[in-house]
């Protein structure tokens, strides 16, 4: 694969809620891959695949995605979800994705809480269920 990747397409696709209960949630995040949660908590690949595979469905919205090419074989994504939770959750997202082999894998991955953005246009809506 070159040129651009479509990581914008690759995280939506690994928020379904039937990748994050599939084989290919593992395929998706590199063997070294680190997150840095909403919470606070840091996640390695083993601990988030068993968190994410016990998740209950949210619904949330994405938008105001950017992706950076840093090198022809990584690429920085970021962008902003709002979790339709009680209280709701805004979060600014930001993702390294790094080529193996023809396969585009995640290698890091931080949420910042954040208020709600000024506009909504924009929006990609979507439902983990």
């Amino acid at each position: 694969m070159n040129g651009r990747p479509d990581t914008q397409a690759l995280s939506r696709h690994l928020r379904g809620l039937e990748v994050r209960k599939s084989k290919r949630l593992v395929e998706l995040l590199a063997d070294n891959f680190v997150e840095f949660g909403s919470s606070g908590r840091t996640y390695k690949k083993a601990d988030l695949v068993a968190t994410l595979q016990g998740e209950f469905p949210v619904t949330q919205s994405a938008d105001d995605f950017h992706v950076e090419l840093l090198a022809p074989t990584v690429a920085l994504l970021t962008y902003r979800i709002h979790r339709r939770s009680v209280p709701p959750l805004h979060t600014l997202r930001s993702s390294i994705w790094q080529l193996h082999g023809s396969q585009w894998r995640m290698v890091f991955h931080q949420a910042t809480p954040t208020s709600a953005p000024q506009s909504s246009h924009g929006h990609a809506h979507f439902t983990d269920d």
